[in-house]
């Protein structure tokens, strides 16, 4: 019975990670790069780069673009400040189904050029929970799925390996590829155990309302009613009124929110239909300090400047939601945790990665001309050394394409997104028309272009490691820079060692004469 029951969960191991594998990858590789997002559009946008402000620029001074969001009816505007993260300050607003996003210099109040990309924030991070599908929701939907079955990757996996703690410390780099291959997934599996769980949980409680509605209706009148709550804006409730002239001095409400705060300057300033009647003008309190994502707000009419709303204590449950999201978004400000995010998130993603190899290796010589083989080495080649090629193609285009860059009616931020798309699509044909070889002319190509895009870098902004590292607000460029010089290190050992593998597999299969003649 004990055989029979660790067969089957084999059985649910091994095709849950095949048959999700190609999903998991791209989530996990995308999340673990949202870990720095910030610190991403800073390499991206090379107008931010500059040193941080010794004091905050009063909020009268974004006042021009408060009253352009007035005039185009937007739904809301709001500004947040420089952190220790990014060292300018941010003005978006929304007009219609148009997200307008200025970035302004700390020291001028001026607006720093266009970039002209999405950046980390803008593409990579929604990418990680919505794959980019949104038609009805796919991908969130997909998003959950591979979630769930990777809670059931972790659990099957506990189960069919008896000696568990033994395996984390059994590592025989001398032994067959394939051994090597399921020792690294061992070793990557055991210490990441529980990590991926946390995380994933995690991840399908902050989606859990798009998948279990039923919940929500049953305990709100209106689903809006539950989304304020969670996001702490319970202020926003009201219809909107007739525009009204009326000016409320910003800067006398911010010093009452200090005021009310001991000293504490707020992170983020919302104002909720400007230009309305109703108008409100809500201040969110920096909380980078704890894990928990409830910021301390407080609310003003905006044109009487009265207090409407403070923050109050929320329901158990609404806190748990709060302290699994600040979890999962790593919302403290901590260097050594959020490295530590880092490298857990590779290392789920080398899990997938030797699961799905170590698949290939032990099928290879009994079904390798099957067509259900030839479509998983495709869909895992593309998926895994796939997605990091178009990630770099995503960061090299970047920095090659000029600013105001256009072709066939897309814009310099549009080419970037497909360029990541056209290298991603060619992967997945490499994988399918040159099966044998494509992990290793993948290797060098990601080695190749994580050089060329810490090149151009140097070449295009002038930041070359050797400036980046002596000031302290170019740290996030140069970190980029070494991690991706790190990487195509690694990369080029893959693709040599891959290399001679091949060159070994090809000499075996020779007749004995040849390889005696040779």
């Amino acid at each position: 019975m004990d055989q029979d029951f660790r067969r089957s969960m084999g059985w649910l191991h091994t095709w849950a990670g095949v048959v999700l594998g190609c999903f998991l990858f791209a989530i996990f590789w995308m999340g673990t790069l949202s870990v720095f997002d910030s610190e991403i559009d800073q390499w991206m946008k090379p107008a931010t780069r500059i040193a941080p402000a010794q004091q905050t620029l009063p909020l009268e001074t974004f006042r021009p673009f408060l009253e352009e969001a007035a005039a185009h009816k937007a739904a809301f505007w709001n500004v947040s400040f420089p952190n220790d993260r990014q060292s300018v300050a941010e003005v978006r607003y929304r007009i219609g189904r148009k997200s307008i996003s200025h970035d302004i210099d700390p020291h001028t109040g001026q607006v720093l050029p266009e970039a002209g990309t999405l950046g980390a924030s803008g593409f990579i991070f929604p990418f990680h929970y919505t794959l980019e599908l949104r038609f009805m929701g796919l991908g969130e939907w997909l998003v959950g799925l591979s979630s769930m079955a990777m809670l059931a990757l972790c659990v099957t996996g506990v189960i069919i390996h008896r000696k568990l703690f033994a395996d984390f410390f059994t590592f025989r780099p001398d032994k067959k590829a394939r051994r090597v291959l399921l020792d690294v997934h061992n070793i990557s599996g055991v210490l990441g155990l529980p990590f991926c769980l946390v995380i994933t949980f995690s991840g399908l409680a902050i989606l859990g309302v798009t998948y279990f509605p039923s919940g929500v209706n049953a305990l709100y009148d209106n689903p809006r009613s539950y989304f304020n709550e969670v996001n702490s804006l319970g202020f926003l409730a009201g219809k909107p009124g007739k525009p009204d002239n009326t000016k409320s001095a910003l800067n006398d409400m911010e010093a009452t929110a200090r005021q009310l705060w001991g000293g504490t300057q707020p992170g983020l300033v919302l104002v909720a239909r400007p230009g309305a009647a109703n108008a409100r003008v809500a201040f969110f309190r920096e909380s980078e300090q704890q894990v928990v994502m409830d910021r301390a707000i407080v609310a003003f009419d905006a044109v009487t400047g009265k207090i409407v709303s403070q923050s109050s204590t929320v329901r158990p449950i609404i806190r748990v939601q709060h302290f699994l999201s600040g979890l999962h978004f790593v919302h403290f400000h901590h260097w050594l945790l959020r490295w530590l995010y880092f490298v857990l998130g590779l290392g789920g993603c080398t899990l997938i990665a030797t699961g799905f190899l170590f698949w290939l290796d032990s099928r290879r010589k009994k079904q390798g001309a099957t067509f259900g083989f030839r479509l998983v080495e495709g869909l895992s080649a593309g998926a895994v050394t796939g997605i990091i090629l178009a990630t770099l193609a995503f960061f090299v285009a970047n920095r090659l394409l000029p600013p105001g860059a256009r072709c066939w009616g897309l814009d310099r931020s549009a080419l970037e997104v497909w360029s990541f798309y056209a290298v991603w699509l060619v992967a997945f044909v490499h994988g399918w028309v040159w099966p044998r070889k494509v992990w290793g002319v993948q290797s060098a190509a990601i080695s190749l272009l994580a050089v060329l895009a810490v090149v151009l870098n140097w070449v295009t902004t002038g930041d070359h490691l050797a400036r980046t590292l002596l000031h302290r607000w170019l740290w996030p460029v140069g970190g980029m820079d070494m991690v991706l010089l790190l990487g195509a290190g690694l990369a080029l050992l893959a693709a040599v060692r891959l290399s001679r593998k091949a060159r070994q597999q090809s000499g075996a299969a020779l007749p004995v004469s040849v390889r005696k003649a040779a």
